[in-house]
């Protein structure tokens, strides 16, 4: 057997998302909050482990639907929102087209799947370069265009009027994945879904303290949705995700609580950085903030010395490392390590 003659040549291209674990003491790398739903936990006693799950997700649907007031039909659920990803490009295929840099599971799953895929740069400002992207609509004809704002890496939240140009002058399906959206100060795209037919809206549980569920959903005209369902794995969502996310989604007065300390945290870690020499954070609409330094590489291994990770993005956006907004606690002790590296930086440049 010649194995690499049987692997889809897309596939053999690929390079597997690194996810690995690393340990640490303080864990802020991955875009999790720091706060969890632990009461939750309970109604996954109510779980029948012999039954299927419930494949449409009726009550957990129900949840949202009467959270976002729109239709149970124009919600699909997904084990995270990269299923969701991986069913809309298998339902649409491709040119998928986003910018660059973003979330990176657009070109892996777009690649995969053996579809074209057309990364357009984000301008000086991490924004979309509406020129350049609108171009690309009219050469390309994408079938897809995924939009993450808040954007990750970057933080920010892309101009809505730049949005709203590209979805009206797209003949195809525009996808704006809104991920970060509870943490940003803007209202997001959920309105706008009844003025365009197509405009889907991407959403997780993940980031809000539910990332061990594995949750995601997307919201759209009841005709993608049919389309996207058709594609669906069944009893994609299992019971205890089910059970565990609707007990949390019920607990709206933590949940509120958790992202106001989040939000809270995120400015005061901007805060902190702005005020060590050497270091320049990016600001964000999200749970966490991006921030260039002089030698990103260094830095992250001297943070990871001290028992923090943060993420090194030195590859994808030149100089910069990603931190996620943690507890008030590991906050202070990431400002607190930052700022002695930065200092000893500083004293051996002086030195030398």
């Amino acid at each position: 057997m010649n194995l690499k003659r049987l692997v889809k040549k897309e596939v053999s291209r690929l390079r597997a998302y690194d996810a690995k674990e690393i340990p640490c003491r303080i864990k802020l790398d991955a875009n999790e909050s720091p706060y969890g739903f632990g009461p939750a936990l309970k109604a996954a006693k109510t779980v029948l482990t012999n039954r299927y799950p419930d494949p449409d997700a009726a009550r957990l649907k129900g949840l949202l639907s009467r959270s976002f007031g729109v239709k149970e039909a124009n919600i699909l659920q997904g084990n995270g929102s990269d299923e969701l990803i991986y069913y809309l490009i298998t339902t649409f295929g491709g040119p998928v087209l986003y910018p660059v840099p973003t979330f990176s599971m657009y070109g892996i799953i777009g690649r995969a799947l053996g579809e074209e895929t057309v990364e357009i740069p984000l301008d000086g400002e991490f924004d979309l370069d509406e020129d350049r992207m609108l171009r690309a609509v009219r050469k390309t004809k994408p079938k897809l265009i995924f939009l993450s704002s808040p954007n990750n890496p970057t933080g920010n939240c892309f101009s809505a009027g730049k949005i709203l140009k590209i979805i009206e002058q797209s003949r195809g399906i525009v996808v704006v994945d809104e991920a970060y959206q509870p943490f940003a100060s803007e209202e997001g795209f959920l309105p706008l879904l009844k003025d365009y037919e197509n405009l889907v809206i991407m959403r997780t549980l993940s980031k809000i303290g539910l990332a061990a569920l594995r949750l995601g959903f997307m919201v759209a005209e009841a005709g993608i949705v049919a389309e996207v369902n058709k594609v669906r794995l069944p009893f994609n969502v299992n019971s205890f995700s089910q059970a565990v996310a609707a007990a949390a989604l019920k607990d709206r007065r933590g949940l509120q609580t958790s992202l106001r300390a989040i939000v809270s945290g995120r400015d005061l870690l901007f805060e902190g950085m702005e005020k060590i020499e050497g270091v320049r954070p990016h600001p964000s609409e999200a749970n966490f903030v991006l921030f260039a330094v002089k030698d990103a590489d260094k830095v992250y291994r001297s943070l990871l010395k001290k028992g923090i990770l943060v993420r090194n993005l030195d590859g994808v956006v030149k100089g910069c490392l990603r931190v996620t907004v943690g507890t008030p606690r590991e906050n202070a002790a990431f400002l607190k390590a930052l700022a002695v590296i930065m200092s000893k930086e500083r004293q051996i440049k002086e030195v030398a």
